[in-house]
């Protein structure tokens, strides 16, 4: 039973990769459930009915654990890229094409390096504008939504996306629409649809909906993309503070209050919660420690680090030639010699160059516009490691907070509860 002063008040949904996950907020921020559900496979990934039954079953889950009766709004994230053509009664149309899809068509990926702005963030093979775009030009097509509109459709939204899952495929957040040269992929930009901010209030949920258990007076939210719920679950708020993500790869992401695109190194601006969200992603991470080092050896040579008597080492730690954040590079070699005879001596190197091109990320952004770093925020499994904390802490000089959620569905609830309260 849930106290009452902790009754759930918003509801996240996240579509991710593997699954479906809902966070149950109360009106503080709190979390009060989470519910999750797995899909029946890697390939039902991209079938639309699939998400949709992970969302009915994190439901009936949810509704054994707390009563859904006080949740007054909802809003869903997916995975930013992913698309999916509906017919005329907005059935879908096969399969999703997925965030990570090469389009299967390569003339529609030459012709957008033709047409679009050089900084789009729609460039490039993996483009969402492109897979849409093939999409559209299929038979029996009326409309392309992204995979998080989607939901929010079938919970009584009309075919609206928002603004952080828009931005791939193409839109133009300057302008506040869809950009004419869009048309020169050979199909009607009208097939995509309309497009509101991240967290703007829609309307009231439908019967799909209340068939799961939400009251009708719910409120629909717009939703967003993972990547910026992630941000948003760790209770980042303000102007300057920053999340890495120490995973495979090391990722940073800083709330700033101008747009920041600087396409040569990846890094384009979300508009959320009235401010931007810049970020940049590293080839180094995780993945080279487990390169180097199998993973039930980590925590013993975890135990014998000196973080605070640097190695001296310099290292630069990569699986492979090419990086393009904080050093756009694609011939940059890795730098990982010479290596010690001591296991942890070596490894401690690794760690402290992670966290060297962690201190370079942050101070790219500064000079390309964002304001300077002034708090951190850790997730993914490195954020566990505390020698590696300590090494990190030395080199960055700013506050260490605790990440009040790891969980995307939790942000994305945030923003539904930001909603309500503006």
């Amino acid at each position: 039973m849930v106290s009452e002063s902790k009754q759930p008040c918003v509801l996240g949904i996240d579509v991710g990769t593997s699954g479906v996950r809902i966070a149950a907020l109360d009106a503080e921020g709190h979390t009060c459930a989470v519910a999750a559900s797995g899909y029946e496979g890697a390939e039902r990934r991209d079938d639309p009915f699939a998400w949709w039954r992970g969302v009915e079953a994190c439901f009936a889950d949810l509704s054994r654990e707390i009563s859904l009766n006080g949740i007054a709004a909802v809003a869903v994230d997916g995975t930013s890229g992913t698309v999916l053509a509906l017919d005329e009664n907005d059935a879908p149309v096969g399969r999703a094409l997925m965030y990570n899809a090469v389009c299967p068509d390569r003339e529609v990926v030459a012709r957008l390096e033709v047409i679009a702005p050089e900084d789009s963030p729609a460039l490039g093979e993996h483009s969402a504008l492109a897979r849409a775009a093939f999409l559209a030009r299929q038979p029996g097509v009326a409309r392309v939504v992204h995979q998080a509109d989607w939901i929010t459709m079938q919970l009584g939204g009309g075919a609206v996306s928002d603004e952080n899952n828009a931005l791939k495929t193409g839109y133009d957040l300057s302008a506040g629409r869809w950009p004419d040269w869009i048309a020169e992929l050979g199909f009607d930009p009208g097939i995509l649809p309309d497009v509101v901010p991240a967290g703007r209030l829609l309307g009231l949920v439908g019967g799909r909906a209340c068939a799961l258990g939400l009251p009708a007076s719910t409120v629909i939210v717009s939703g967003t993309t993972d990547g910026c719920a992630s941000f948003l679950a760790t209770g980042a708020c303000e102007i300057g503070d920053g999340v890495t993500a120490l995973g495979s790869t090391l990722v940073l992401k800083l709330l700033s209050d101008r747009e920041i695109n600087a396409p040569a190194y990846g890094i384009y601006s979300h508009r959320i919660a009235g401010m931007w969200l810049a970020g940049g992603a590293s080839n180094t991470g995780g993945a080279v420690i487990r390169a180097h080092f199998p993973d039930d050896e980590l925590a013993d040579l975890t135990g014998r680090l000196e973080p605070d008597r640097p190695t001296g080492l310099d290292y630069y730690p990569l699986l492979r030639a090419g990086e393009r954040f904080p050093i756009n590079d694609p011939h940059l070699a890795p730098r990982l010699e010479p290596r010690p005879s001591d296991d942890a001596f070596f490894f401690q190197g690794i760690l402290e160059g992670i966290a060297a091109i962690e201190k370079q990320g942050y101070a790219r952004l500064s000079e390309l516009g964002a304001p300077p770093l002034k708090s951190i925020r850790s997730v993914g499994g490195g954020a566990a490691n505390p020698a590696w904390t300590r090494i990190r802490r030395g080199l960055l000089n700013v506050p260490f907070l605790d990440a009040c959620s790891v969980e995307a569905a939790a942000g994305t609830a945030r923003l539904a509860l930001r909603a309500l309260t503006q």
